[in-house]
């Protein structure tokens, strides 16, 4: 497969911090990757660096094949971003902000009107074309943003947390929109902290903290790897279960007022615990991707 992009060792160092410390990663054509960690984890300056708003301190970054220390004009007019804050011009009108942005990529008026026309459609905003951006809800702002992220087609979209502060049901609209992209072929780069939205919609993902990658797969394989088939809460554990937990060898985070069971498939202790341990406070349900997360990121605060 043709490689989109492909990170090898990267480094970025800040007043001696290194805030990404030797990445690498790599995302194929037509591929929906996600790119997860905690807050301080090195996501937004890994971002900042694949569109060229930030150079490398050493490593190599390929965009199409092309260095992004020597080639980011090129890289530019190839790659759509959606950033996460809201950088749409307030004195404008919706359609009005697609029109000028497709300006800083040389589309010619009428072609920039026609693809405004499309986007608006497809995000369902072109009742709001003639109203100021300030009119509109949340969900509908972000659906500009992303419009607006697509006016130059882009190969390559980069997506920075692009449902954060929405409501389920925005978040939702947006998923759907992002779902018929990706039937499209659009190759597209994700960074999230909705654990169900990466499970939904990415191919393949990295967790890094710290600035370095810990795990890589697919969201069901990390899950299968890391967090087993089902997940066990006991509230107030005694130390019966705790001892039997450790005889049994289960996988387990104790939390000292929780315990928390990781159960692989094939491995069946709930009935036990169930029947001899757990009478009441206790949660059985599937494991999932923000499990994995929380195990191999920790449960402190990121401030």
């Amino acid at each position: 497969m043709e490689k989109i992009l492909q990170v090898d060792k990267l480094i970025k160092q800040f007043n001696g911090l290194k805030a990404v410390d030797e990445l690498s990663f790599s995302v194929e054509k037509g591929e929906f990757f996600g790119l997860l960690g905690p807050n301080g984890a090195g996501k937004t300056t890994t971002i900042r660096m694949l569109y060229g708003f930030l150079p490398p301190t050493a490593g190599s970054l390929q965009v199409f094949g092309m260095d992004i220390t020597n080639d980011w004009r090129r890289i530019k007019f190839r790659t759509g971003v959606c950033h996460q804050d809201n950088t749409l011009d307030p004195d404008l009108s919706v359609e009005q902000n697609l029109l000028v942005y497709a300006g800083y990529y040389s589309i010619p008026p009428k072609e920039a009107r026609e693809r405004s026309a499309e986007l608006l459609e497809f995000f369902a905003l072109t009742h709001k074309s003639k109203a100021k951006v300030m009119e509109l809800s949340g969900g509908m702002a972000r659906r500009l943003i992303l419009a607006r992220s697509l006016i130059n087609r882009p190969e390559l979209l980069i997506l920075d947390e692009p449902t954060t502060g929405l409501d389920p049901q925005s978040r939702h609209q947006v998923w759907e929109k992002l779902e018929a992209l990706k039937a499209t072929g659009l190759t597209v780069l994700l960074t999230t902290h909705y654990m169900e939205e990466a499970t939904r919609l990415c191919d393949r993902l990295v967790i890094v903290d710290h600035g370095k990658v810990l795990v890589e797969g697919s969201p069901q394989s990390l899950i299968d790897r890391h967090a087993g088939k089902n997940i066990v809460e006991i509230e107030g554990p005694d130390q019966a279960l705790k001892d039997f937990v450790r005889a049994n060898g289960i996988e387990h985070d104790d939390l000292d007022d929780r315990l928390i069971l990781y159960v692989p498939e094939g491995q069946d202790f709930d009935n036990t615990i169930r029947e001899q341990y757990c009478s009441d406070k206790c949660t059985y349900r599937s494991s999932t991707l923000e499990d994995v997360f929380l195990r191999l990121t920790g449960r402190e605060l990121r401030e």
